[in-house]
C-alpha cells in the first residue's frame, strides 16, 4: 500500500461496478483535495494509476495531449506491453499529429450532412422493432432494441450486410468480455495472435480484422456508395490508410459505433421506468428532446474511462503527477460533478442551461466523432418512443455487463403496452 491519499473502493475491480455507477465512491473522489491513487497490486509493488474524478480536471487532461498522451501505454487501465502498443493503436490511442492526420481521413463520413440522411431509417427501424416488442407484451429491451438500432446504422455506413451484422454484435459483446475478470477463448474466430497483442485482449479483436480485410478487398475491386469503400480508396492530397489503419479503424467504428450507443439506448428505458414523470412532459414540450437526449447520456454515462500517461512531471489539482503515471478520467464522475451540474444526481431534461457533459468525452482531439450520429439515433428512437405511449414495466432488475470500461446492460427484461394516448 502507498501512502498516497486514496479512497476506500479499488475502481479497477470490474465487480464495483456490478450495479452501474458506484456513485458513493465517485462523491468521495470528488470531494477529496488533489487527485487519488489506485493501487494495481497484481501489477507489482507501486503500481497504480491516479484517478480523475471532476468535470474541470478531466477537461484539463482530455485537452492537454502534449502532457496526457494516449499512444503512451494505451488508453485502458492496465499496461501492455511495447510491442503491442503499434500493433493494437487505433486512432483512440493516438496523439497529433498521427490523431489529427486520421480524423481528418475519415472525417467525411460524419458530416452532419452526411448523418442526417439517416434519421428516417432510424426511425423505421425503431417503430418497427417497438411494435414487435409491444406485440408480444416487452420482452428483453437489450436484444430486442438496443443491439439492432446501432449496429444496423453503423453496418448501413460501412457497407456490412444485413446477415453478418449478428456476427458484429457477437464480436463487440466479446470485446468488451475482454475487460472482465473472465477469461476468454484465446482461439476464438480463428485466432492465433497472442491476447496481449489484440485490443481489450480479446480473440474478437482478431475476428474484426479479419472482417474487414476481406470486406476491404471486395470493395477495392467493386466499390459500393459505402463507408468501407471510401476508406480503403481514399486518397486526400496523397494521403491513404494503411491497411492497418484501415482495419482498426473498422474495429473502432463497430465497436464505439455500436457499444457506446446500445448502453445509452439500454439506459433510455430504465430512465423512463425511474422517471416517468420527466418522459412524460415531453408529450407537450417537444422543444425538450434535444435536451433529453443530452440528459440521457449525461446520465447514463456509456464510456466509464479513459486513461492518458503523464508525458513529464506536472501537476493536476495540486497533485504532482511524475512523468510516465497512468492518469485515469473518470467520465461517469465527472458527469455527476455538482461543480459542474446544479443538483447533479437528479435526473433533469429541463435543466435551465444544460451545460456540455463527458458522455461524449471530456473534449479535445478524441471528442468522439460519432456523437452526431448517437444523437440522431437516440431522438429518433425517443420519439417513436412517445408516438406510440409506450408504458414499461421491470420484470427484474438490470443485469450489468461485467467491465469498469463499459456502463453497459446484459439484459434488461421489460413488461410493454401501449398508453391512452397511443
Amino acid at each position: 500500500m502507498t501512502d498516497r491519499p486514496q479512497i476506500a473502493i479499488d475502481l479497477s475491480d470490474p465487480a464495483v461496478f456490478d450495479q452501474g455507477i458506484p456513485q458513493e465512491a465517485f462523491a468521495q473522489l470528488r470531494a477529496m483535495d488533489g487527485l487519488a491513487w489506485n493501487d494495481l497490486p497484481s501489477e507489482g509493488e507501486g503500481a497504480g494509476f491516479w484517478s480523475v474524478g471532476r468535470f474541470d480536471d478531466v477537461l484539463t487532461v482530455s485537452r492537454d495531449p502534449e502532457t496526457f498522451s494516449s499512444a503512451i501505454g494505451h488508453i485502458q487501465i492496465y499496461n501492455i506491453d511495447d510491442d503491442a502498443i503499434d500493433v493494437r493503436a487505433s486512432m483512440i490511442d493516438l496523439d497529433p499529429p498521427d490523431h489529427t492526420r486520421l480524423r481528418r481521413l475519415v472525417n467525411p463520413g460524419f458530416i452532419p450532412r452526411v448523418i442526417k440522411t439517416y434519421a428516417e431509417v432510424v426511425s423505421e427501424r425503431a417503430g418497427a422493432l417497438l411494435d414487435k416488442m409491444l406485440a408480444d407484451g416487452g420482452g428483453d429491451w437489450v436484444s430486442g432494441v438496443s443491439k439492432p438500432i446501432p449496429i444496423g446504422i453503423i453496418c448501413d455506413m460501412l457497407g456490412v450486410p444485413e446477415e453478418d451484422r449478428d456476427l458484429m454484435i457477437e464480436m463487440t459483446d466479446y470485446l468488451v468480455a475482454g475487460t472482465s475478470a473472465e477469461p476468454l477463448d484465446a482461439s476464438a474466430y480463428g485466432n492465433t495472435t497472442p491476447l496481449r497483442l489484440l485490443p481489450f485482449n480479446s480473440p474478437a479483436a482478431h475476428g474484426l480484422r479479419e472482417y474487414a480485410r476481406k470486406l476491404g478487398e471486395k470493395r477495392r475491386e467493386n466499390p459500393q456508395d459505402d463507408l468501407v469503400s471510401q476508406l480503403v480508396t481514399l486518397d486526400i492530397d496523397g494521403e491513404k490508410l494503411t491497411d492497418d489503419e484501415y482495419t482498426n479503424f473498422f474495429r473502432l467504428l463497430i465497436f464505439a459505433g455500436n457499444e457506446t450507443t446500445r448502453t445509452a439506448i439500454s439506459h433510455l428505458a430504465l430512465l423512463m421506468i425511474e422517471h416517468p414523470d420527466q418522459f412524460a412532459r415531453l408529450k407537450t414540450e417537444p422543444e425538450l428532446l434535444d435536451n433529453a437526449v443530452e440528459e440521457i447520456v449525461r446520465y447514463s454515462s456509456p464510456i466509464l474511462y479513459f486513461r492518458r500517461t503523464a508525458t513529464k512531471d506536472t501537476e493536476l489539482s495540486g497533485t504532482k503527477v511524475a512523468k510516465g503515471e497512468r492518469v485515469v478520467m473518470w467520465y461517469s464522475s465527472a458527469n455527476f460533478d455538482e461543480a459542474r451540474f446544479d443538483d447533479a444526481a437528479t435526473f433533469d431534461i429541463a435543466r435551465a442551461r444544460m451545460p456540455i457533459h463527458a458522455g461524449y468525452g471530456g473534449g479535445g482531439v478524441h471528442t468522439c466523432i460519432g456523437a452526431g450520429l448517437a444523437r440522431i439515433e437516440l431522438k429518433g428512437l425517443l420519439q417513436e418512443i412517445l408516438a406510440r405511449d409506450i408504458q414499461m414495466e421491470l420484470v427484474e432488475p438490470p443485469e450489468y455487463v461485467s467491465t469498469n470500461f463499459v456502463n453497459g446492460i446484459e439484459h434488461l427484461n421489460l413488461r410493454m403496452t401501449k398508453g391512452p394516448d397511443a
